[in-house]
C-alpha cells in the first residue's frame, strides 16, 4: 500500500477527506443550528456568544503547535498519532451532541459540547497542517491547500445544507446522530493512511532521536525559535493584513445573514441550504481553480488581487444597497459571499506556510491558523455588538474599506522587500 511520501494522488485525498472532518461540525454549529436559532427568536447577542463560544478553541489552538513539534518520534509516524488520537476524542466528543433535545431551550449545553468536541478538532487541524507542511512538496503546496480548504467547504456544506435539511424535517437529536455517523467512518479511514513506508500501523514504541533529525531538543529552545520566526517583521505585516480581511469577511458574512432573515423575510432553512449547496459549490470549483493558479502565478501575486477583489466587492455590494430587496440580488450576494472565505484561504494560506522554519513549522503555523480563527471569533462577536447598532450596509462598507487598508499595506510591504521574501516560492526558513 502506497504512503503519503509516495503518492500525490494520495496526499490530495487525504488533505481533501481531513478537511471534511472539521467541515461538518462547523457546518452544523455555526450555519444549520445558527440560522435555525435565529428563525426561532434567539437574539442576535446570545446567537454572537453561542458562535464565539464554540469558536473559541480554534482561536487557542497555537497551545497544540508547539507539543506536536516537541512530540514527534512514535514509531507510528511523526504526525499520524496527533492526527488519529485526536479524530478519536473528537467523535467521541461528537456523541455529546446526543444528550441535549430542543435546541432552544438547551442553548447553553449545545454551546459548551460544541466547545469540547472543538478542543479536540483543533487539535486535528493542527495536527493535519503539520503533516501537510511536513509531507507536501512546496510545488504541490497551492493544490492542496486548494484541496483542503475545498474539504472545508464540502464538510461545510454537509453540516449547513444537509444537517439543516435533517434538523428540518427529523429534529436536532438526528442530525447530531449522522455528525456523530460521519466522523466515526472518516476515523477508520485515517488508521489505514501512513505518513511513510516504514511507519507502524499501530505502535506505542519511540523511535531514537538519531532517527528524528527534525525534532527540537527542548521545549525552550523550540519556543525561543518559535518566538523569533512570528516576530520577524515581514511575517508581522503580511499577517496582519491577513487577519484584517478575516475579521471584516466573517463580520459582514453574520450581518448578512441576519438582515436575510430577520429583515427580508428569508427561512432559516432556505439561507443554510442556499448556503451549503450552490455557494459551496461554487466556491469548490473556484478553490480547486485557485489552487492551480498559486501554484502557476505565485502565492503573493494571488494574495494581492484577491484583497483587493474583497474589497471592492465589499465596497460596492453595499453602496448597492437599495437593491438588496430583489431577490436575484440578495440571492447572488449570498451565493458570491460562500465563495470568498474560501478564495482568500487558498491565496492566503500557501504564503503563510512559506513564512514557516522547519524545525517549528507546526506550531508556527498552528499560532497563524489560531490567529486566524481568533480573527473570526471578532468578526462573529462584532456581528452580535454592532447589528443593532448600524444598517448592515454600512458594516459591509467599513469591512471593505478595512480591506483596502490591508491591501495598501501588502503593497508597501512588497515595494520594500527582497524578491520572495515571504512567499511559498522560497523553501520555508530559507
Amino acid at each position: 500500500m502506497t504512503t503519503l511520501d509516495q503518492s500525490r494522488h494520495l496526499r490530495y485525498g487525504t488533505f481533501f477527506y481531513l478537511y471534511v472532518m472539521q467541515g461538518i461540525p462547523s457546518g452544523l454549529a455555526l450555519t444549520a443550528l445558527t440560522n435555525y436559532l435565529a428563525a426561532e427568536g434567539v437574539d442576535a447577542r446570545r446567537l454572537a456568544t453561542f458562535g464565539t463560544v464554540v469558536g473559541l478553541p480554534w482561536g487557542i489552538k497555537f497551545i497544540w503547535g508547539p507539543l506536536i513539534d516537541r512530540f514527534q518520534r512514535s514509531a507510528m509516524g511523526r504526525r499520524r498519532p496527533w492526527v488519529l488520537g485526536a479524530q478519536i476524542m473528537a467523535f467521541l466528543a461528537s456523541l455529546g451532541l446526543l444528550l441535549p433535545t430542543d435546541p432552544v431551550h438547551t442553548i447553553d449545553q449545545l454551546m459548551w459540547s460544541f466547545a469540547l468536541h472543538g478542543v479536540f478538532a483543533s487539535l486535528q487541524d493542527v495536527s493535519v497542517d503539520a503533516m501537510a507542511i511536513t509531507s507536501v512538496p512546496t510545488p504541490e503546496r497551492g493544490r492542496v491547500n486548494a484541496l483542503m480548504k475545498g474539504g472545508m467547504v464540502t464538510g461545510q456544506a454537509m453540516g449547513a445544507a444537509g444537517l439543516a435539511l435533517v434538523i428540518h424535517h427529523q429534529g436536532f437529536h438526528a442530525a447530531a446522530l449522522a455528525q456523530s455517523t460521519l466522523l466515526f467512518v472518516l476515523t477508520i479511514l485515517t488508521f489505514f493512511i501512513r505518513e511513510r513506508a516504514g511507519d507502524a500501523w499501530l505502535s506505542f514504541r519511540q523511535l531514537p532521536v538519531a532517527a528524528s533529525p527534525n525534532q527540537p531538543t527542548s521545549m525552550s529552545g523550540l519556543i525561543g525559535k518559535l518566538l523569533r520566526a512570528l516576530l520577524d517583521r515581514h511575517s508581522l505585516i503580511v499577517f496582519g493584513s491577513v487577519a484584517i480581511v478575516f475579521i471584516g469577511e466573517r463580520l459582514f458574512q453574520r450581518v448578512y445573514g441576519l438582515y436575510l432573515i430577520r429583515e427580508a423575510g428569508w427561512t432559516d432553512t432556505a439561507v443554510s441550504v442556499l448556503s451549503g449547496t450552490y455557494g459551496t459549490l461554487v466556491a469548490l470549483a473556484l478553490a480547486l481553480a485557485g489552487g492551480w493558479l498559486s501554484d502557476r502565478i505565485g502565492s503573493k501575486r494571488l494574495l494581492g488581487g484577491m484583497v483587493l477583489a474583497m474589497a471592492t466587492l465589499h465596497v460596492g455590494f453595499s453602496l448597492g444597497h437599495s437593491g438588496w430587496a430583489n431577490p436575484a440580488v440578495a440571492t447572488s450576494g449570498l451565493v458570491v459571499r460562500q465563495t470568498l472565505e474560501p478564495l482568500f484561504s487558498i491565496a492566503a494560506l500557501p504564503v503563510l506556510m512559506g513564512l514557516c522554519r522547519p524545525q517549528v513549522a507546526g506550531a508556527q503555523f498552528a499560532f497563524y491558523m489560531a490567529l486566524s480563527n481568533q480573527a473570526d471569533l471578532v468578526g462573529i462577536y462584532l456581528s452580535g455588538v454592532l447589528y443593532s447598532q448600524c444598517p448592515s450596509w454600512v458594516i459591509g462598507l467599513g469591512c471593505g474599506l478595512a480591506m483596502l487598508g490591508a491591501w495598501l499595506a501588502l503593497r508597501l510591504l512588497t515595494g520594500s522587500s527582497t524578491p520572495n521574501r515571504f512567499t511559498m516560492e522560497q523553501a520555508p526558513g530559507n
